[in-house]
Parts: structure tokens; sequence; C-alpha cells
């Protein structure tokens, strides 16, 4: 009951949320961070208020909770769609809706699509594991766990998100721009950050895991349990850090397509079957179903990795400025 409710109370935050990436990414690839990175923060903050007042104050409880999140998501595209309409430096890149937009409408929606099935392949999985594990002989104790596990997951995640959507659009831009080998460099150098990255996460993850439990649950058995996770944690962030960098990387060079087909790959036939099998037939319980889905993110990191060090960077930049060329055409022939 409490779930179905959330859930329903959610369904707004999904359109103000679609309308923030639409605001983000627009910025982004001007290189315009600090405006995005000052909204956020000032949302971020004051969404602790709002959870406040409706969740206790209002006393709506988790429909106050769901509430919150579109209420926050709401003020943070307002912000920017503001600074968007005012700022000088979206002054000639903003002009207004017009039917151009919905030139070579099929063009986009060949990156749109398979872009969107790269994240949610790989969301889902991790998604299935929460429910795989209520299938195991304490569902209570083993879903309460594996959820910790994702929430601490996703926390430590967007670190590694937002290298990827810096790398993807700094790769698009110096394609588009006729610099392979400017590509080439950023790609390196976030590869680097990205493995940096991961280890001093998982190193984090290793030291505190005799307390993250409790922030979660002052019940000494799910505590215990959340300190043998831990390590399996520090793990699979390591790698997925990089599958993370270099999944921006492929996004960047517009091969989606092949992404999608990779995290579909390496999830649904390694992770989740690798997951069932440690799980249900090694009775390894919620540790198995975690350490499968390890399996499937080194799966995904070896192959993207693969893709990254094989890539033609000389090919992929002509690629871009084709795509580039092949959209702003109706503007060229009115200028």
């Amino acid at each position: 009951m409490g779930a179905g409710s959330y859930i329903r109370w959610m369904i707004p935050a999904l359109f103000a949320y679609g309308l923030l990436q639409c605001h983000v990414r627009f910025l982004q690839t001007q290189n315009i961070v600090l405006p995005v990175m000052a909204s956020a923060g000032v949302t971020a903050l004051s969404h602790v208020l709002v959870c406040w007042l409706l969740v206790y104050k209002l006393g709506l409880g988790n429909k106050g909770a769901a509430l919150a999140n579109g209420i926050s998501y709401l003020a943070n595209v307002s912000i920017l769609a503001i600074y968007i309409r005012v700022s000088p430096s979206c002054r000639s890149t903003w002009t207004g809706l017009s039917k151009e937009a919905f030139h070579d409408i099929l063009s986009f929606m060949k990156l749109a699509v398979p872009s969107a099935l790269m994240v949610c392949l790989e969301w889902w999985s991790f998604e299935l594991l929460v429910l795989l594990s209520g299938l195991l002989p304490n569902p209570k104790l083993e879903a309460s766990v594996l959820s910790i596990c994702l929430n601490t997951s996703s926390l430590a995640f967007m670190i590694p998100f937002g290298l990827g959507a810096a790398i993807s659009t700094r790769v698009s831009n110096e394609l588009g721009a006729g610099r392979p080998e400017a590509a080439r460099l950023a790609t390196r150098v976030t590869m680097v950050l990205g493995l940096m990255t991961g280890v001093t996460l998982g190193l984090i993850m290793i030291s505190v895991r005799n307390l993250w439990g409790y922030a979660y649950s002052n019940e000494k058995e799910v505590v215990e349990y959340i300190a043998r996770m831990m390590p399996l944690l520090s793990v699979s962030i390591i790698f997925d850090d990089m599958q993370c960098v270099l999944s921006g990387i492929v996004r960047g060079c517009g091969l989606q397509k092949v992404g999608a087909c990779v995290n579909l790959s390496a999830y649904y036939l390694v992770g989740i079957p690798a997951a069932l099998c440690f799980a249900f037939v090694y009775h390894l319980g919620g540790m198995g179903l975690w350490f499968g889905i390890i399996c499937g993110i080194v799966v995904q990191m070896l192959l993207l990795l693969g893709i990254t060090m094989r890539t033609n960077w000389d090919k992929e930049a002509l690629k871009a400025k084709g795509r580039v060329f092949s959209s702003s055409r109706p503007l060229d022939m009115t200028t």
C-alpha cells in the first residue's frame, strides 16, 4: 500500500524531471555548468525544508516525500528556465521555439531511444535485484539490505555520473568541431579520473562499513549484514565508475545503439543469470545477488573499454560533422 501510494504521487515529478534534463543538457553542451551547479545546490538545500514541511508538518507521510521531489524538480527547472531566457550567455543559442526544432526528428530519435535504453537497461537490472530478494528465505531482511545497498550505490554513483556526462559533452563537442585528438586526450584523462574516483570511493566504503548501516536502521542484524555487503559494494563502484565514464564516451561518439546492445548483453545475459545462480543455486542470498550484478558490470566495462580502445577518432569526427551539417541544412539555406 505504502509503495503504491508513493509511486502514484511520484508521477508529477517525472514531467518536471524530463524538463529539467532538457535544460541541463542545453547548458552543458555550451560548457555552462556553474548555473546548473548553483541551481542544484539551492534546490538541494531547500528540498530538506520542503520534505520536513510536507512529511511532518502537514502529516502527508510518504505522499509528502514523493510530492517534495516533484516540487524540488519544478523549482530547479524554473531557475534554469529563467537563467536561459535572461542570461546574455544564452542569447545567441536560445531563440525560442520554432518548427525547425522538429527538423530531422528521426535522426534525433535514432540517438535518443538507444541512449535511453542504455540507461534503463542498466538501472532496471539493479531494481530487479531488490525484487528478486523478496524470493529469498528471509525476504524482509534481504529486501531491506538490498534496498540500502542500492541507495548507497546510487549515492556513490552520482560522482562518476557527473564524469560520464562531462566526457560525453566534451567528446561530442570536440568531434563535432573536427578535433579528434582533443577528444582522444579528454577520453584518456577522464578514464584516469574515473579510476582514481572509483578507488577512492571504494576505500571510503570499506572504512565506514561497520557504521554505515546505522544511517538506515538501528537493528543489529541489518547493520551487520550491511557491514558484510560493503566490501562487495566497494568493488562494484570501482568497475561501475569506469563503465560510467566509458558509457559517456560511447554516447559522445554517437554509438548509443552499440552501448544499448552492450548493456543488454552484460546485464541480462550475464549479470542477472549469474545473480540467480549465486543466490538460489549456491544459496549466497543477497550477497550472491550483488556478486552476480558485479559480473555484469565487469563484462559491461570490458566491452565498453574494448570499443573505446578500438575507436577510430578521425572517422568519428567525420561522422559527427556529418550529423551537424545535416541538422543545420535548412538554416544554411536561409542565410
